[in-house]
C-alpha cells in the first residue's frame, strides 16, 4: 500500500515529492472498449494521472433507479492497469457542459433555488447517492492499493454560491463514507471565487486557461501554503448549436502550459480527450458576462479541441504537449498507440421505414394528463425528450396573438393540424394570430438544461403559461417523451410506412464489411437524435457547427446494422451515410 500526502509546497507518495502531471477524461464520454487506448494515449502523452467527474443524473435517471455505478469502479481498475493515478471528482454537481451540470431532474425539480446549498432535502438526496457510489471509490484509494488519490469536494462552487456550511457538511460526508486520500476544491483564479469555494483544511486549487503566474499568485494570497496546482487548465473549450466552431493555437496552448510547469504546480489538462456526449447528454450554457443571458445549447461533440481529439488520435497539440511534459517525466515516455480501427469505405443507409411522431409519441410515451397550466417538464418526468402540449382556444373569439410564456427551449406549433410556427424563448409569440375555436399542439423540445451558472437546474417546458392575448388557456394536456424509450424491442414494435419527410422516426440498415470508427452526416435532416444498433449517439442539428457525429467502432458491427433517426423538424433525404 502506498500514502499520498499534500505537503507545505508539494504532493507526497511514501514521503518522496511528485509532480501531478494529469489529463481529464470522462469514462462516460467513451464507449468502454475504448477506454484502455484512451488512457494509453494519456500515458504517452507524459502524463501519470486521469481524471474524472461522475455524472449523477446518468446513473440514476430516476429516484433510487440506479443504473451501473460499476462502471466507476470499472474505470478507476483501468486507470490503475494502464499505471495512471485517479482524481476523482464525484460532485454532487460538476458542470462539465453535460445535462444540468450532472444533477438529476427530479433533485433539481424538487429542490428548486436550494440546489447546492445546505438545505435539509437536497443533502438528503446527495447523502443516498453518496451511499451507492462512494464504495466504488473508497475501495480503490490509494492506501488500500488502488489508484485514486485525491477527491473533490462539489466543484467550482465559488461560481455559483457561497455556503460554507454546505461545503463543510460535503466534507465530512465524504470523509464519514471512507474517503482517506486529501480532499480538495477548485474554482477560477479570483477572490469572490476562492472566498465562495474554498474551505479551511482542504486544499485549493485554480482553474484557468492561460497566465499562470498572476492565477497561482491570486491563490498564494488565499493559501500560503500547499501544492500550487492547476486543476483545470482549459487547453481547448467547447462549441454551441448555431455558433462558430472554437479552437486554440497549439503553440499558444503549450506555452500556457509550459508557464504553469515553470511555476513548480501541478496540473490537470482539461480536457486531455474530451470525448462524445452520447445519449442526448450534453448541457447548455446561458449567455452573457454574469451567464444569465439567451440560451447557448452544447453539441454533441466533446472534442473540446483536446490533444487528443474525438476519435482518439493525437493532434498537433498532443506533440507539442508531449515535448513540454517529457522535460517533467522521470523515465522515457511509451510510444503513442496506434490510431483504432476506422470503417472500411464510405456506407449509405437508405431509411424506407417510417413511423410519424404521433405514432411514435402514441407507442413510447408517457400517459396524457390534464392540468390547469403547462407542467413542467420536471412535472411529467422528462429528463431528455420532449412534450406535446395541446390546448383548446375557445370559441368564437377573433384573432389574438398566442405567447407560450417561459418557454424553455424550442416548440413547434400546430392549428388545427396545421404547422403554423417555430416559438422560442426569444420569440414566443406566433407569428398570425389564432381564433377560436381552434385545437392547438406545441411539440416543445429541451436542447439541454443549463450545467453552469446562476440559472443551473432551472425548469424545462412551457414555465409561465399559455395565452391567448391577455388571458390565460388553462385546461392544458399533456405527454412526455423520454429518449430512454427507444429500445430495440420498443422501436421494433412500431408501425412502419414510407418516409414522408415530415416529423418521425426514420429507420433503415447498412451493411459492413470491416467494422471501425466512422463519421456520420445526415444530409437532408434538420434536428433530432440518432440510433446505431440501438447505441444513441447523440443530437443532431443542421445550425452546426457539427455536421456529422462520431460513431465508435465498438458499436459497430460486421454484417447488417440497424440505424435510427429521430426528425423532430423536417427531412428531405430518408438516408445517412457513414465515412
Amino acid at each position: 500500500m502506498a500514502e499520498f500526502r499534500v505537503g507545505e509546497d508539494h504532493f507526497e507518495v511514501d514521503g518522496g515529492p511528485v509532480r501531478l502531471l494529469s489529463g481529464a477524461l470522462h469514462y462516460f464520454r467513451v464507449h468502454e472498449e475504448q477506454w484502455a487506448h484512451r488512457l494509453r494515449m494519456l500515458k504517452a502523452m507524459g502524463l501519470n494521472c486521469v481524471e474524472t467527474y461522475v455524472p449523477w443524473n446518468l446513473h440514476e435517471p430516476r429516484p433510487g433507479e440506479v443504473h451501473d455505478v460499476a462502471a466507476v469502479g470499472r474505470f478507476l481498475d483501468a486507470a490503475h492497469e494502464a499505471g495512471l493515478w485517479v482524481i476523482a471528482r464525484p460532485g454532487p454537481y460538476m458542470c462539465a457542459e453535460w445535462e444540468n451540470g450532472g444533477l438529476p431532474h427530479w433533485v433539481t425539480g424538487a429542490s428548486g433555488a436550494l440546489i447546492r446549498t445546505r438545505d435539509a432535502g437536497f443533502l438528503a438526496s446527495v447523502e443516498r447517492w453518496f451511499r451507492v457510489l462512494l464504495p466504488s471509490i473508497v475501495e480503490r484509494q490509494i492506501d488500500r492499493g488502488g489508484p485514486v488519490i485525491m477527491v473533490q469536494v462539489e466543484n467550482e462552487y465559488g461560481s455559483y454560491g457561497s455556503d460554507a456550511l454546505y461545503l463543510r457538511t460535503l466534507a465530512d460526508l465524504l470523509v464519514e463514507l471512507g474517503v482517506t486520500v486529501p480532499l480538495f476544491t477548485s474554482d477560477g483564479p479570483e477572490d469572490h471565487m476562492l472566498t465562495g469555494g474554498s474551505i479551511p483544511g482542504v486544499l485549493a486549487t485554480a482553474n484557468f486557461g492561460s497566465h499562470a503566474r498572476e492565477g497561482f499568485a491570486t491563490l498564494r494570497r488565499h493559501r500560503p501554503k500547499g501544492p500550487l496546482m492547476c486543476m483545470e487548465f482549459w487547453c481547448g473549450w467547447f462549441d454551441h448549436w448555431g455558433a462558430e466552431h472554437v479552437v486554440r493555437d497549439p503553440r499558444d496552448a503549450a506555452e500556457a502550459l509550459r508557464e504553469i510547469l515553470e511555476c513548480g504546480a501541478s496540473v490537470n489538462l482539461y480536457m486531455a480527450h474530451g470525448g462524445t456526449s452520447f445519449g442526448g447528454w450534453a448541457g447548455a450554457n446561458r449567455g452573457g458576462e454574469l451567464h444569465d443571458g439567451p440560451l447557448e445549447p452544447d453539441v454533441t461533440s466533446y472534442d473540446y479541441d483536446a490533444p487528443i481529439d474525438e476519435f482518439g488520435r493525437p493532434t498537433e497539440k498532443f506533440w507539442l504537449f508531449r515535448e513540454v511534459l517529457g522535460r517533467y517525466a522521470r523515465e522515457p515516455l511509451p510510444e503513442v498507440p496506434e490510431a483504432p480501427a476506422v470503417l472500411a469505405g464510405p456506407v449509405t443507409a437508405e431509411l424506407t421505414a417510417f413511423t410519424p411522431l404521433e405514432g411514435v409519441l402514441e407507442a413510447l410515451g408517457g400517459p396524457e394528463s390534464e392540468h390547469a397550466v403547462p407542467p413542467s417538464f420536471e412535472e411529467l418526468d422528462v429528463d431528455r425528450g420532449l412534450v406535446r402540449y395541446a390546448v383548446t382556444v375557445p370559441g368564437p373569439r377573433q384573432p389574438y396573438p398566442l405567447r407560450a410564456s417561459g418557454l424553455r427551449d424550442l416548440a413547434v406549433v400546430y392549428v388545427d393540424g396545421e404547422r403554423a410556427g417555430v416559438l422560442t424563448e426569444e420569440e414566443p409569440v406566433l407569428a398570425e394570430p389564432v381564433a377560436g375555436h381552434a385545437r392547438v399542439e406545441l411539440w416543445v423540445e429541451s436542447l439541454g438544461r443549463v450545467n453552469y451558472g446562476p440559472r443551473t437546474g432551472e425548469p424545462k417546458g412551457i414555465t409561465g403559461g399559455l395565452l391567448h392575448e391577455r388571458q390565460y388557456l388553462h385546461g392544458v394536456r399533456a405527454r412526455g417523451l423520454r429518449l430512454d424509450a427507444f429500445t430495440p424491442s420498443a422501436v421494433a414494435g412500431l408501425p412502419a410506412g414510407a418516409a414522408d419527410g415530415g416529423r418521425g422516426l426514420y429507420r433503415g440498415s447498412f451493411q459492413v464489411a470491416a467494422p471501425g470508427d466512422a463519421a456520420l452526416e445526415l444530409p437532408g435532416f434538420t434536428r433530432g437524435f440518432v440510433w446505431v444498433n440501438g447505441f444513441c449517439l447523440g443530437r443532431y442539428w443542421s445550425a452546426g457547427p457539427q455536421h456529422s457525429l462520431y460513431v465508435p467502432g465498438p458499436v459497430v458491427r460486421e454484417g447488417d446494422n440497424e440505424v435510427w433517426v429521430l426528425e423532430l423538424d423536417s427531412a428531405d433525404a430518408p438516408r445517412v451515410r457513414l465515412s
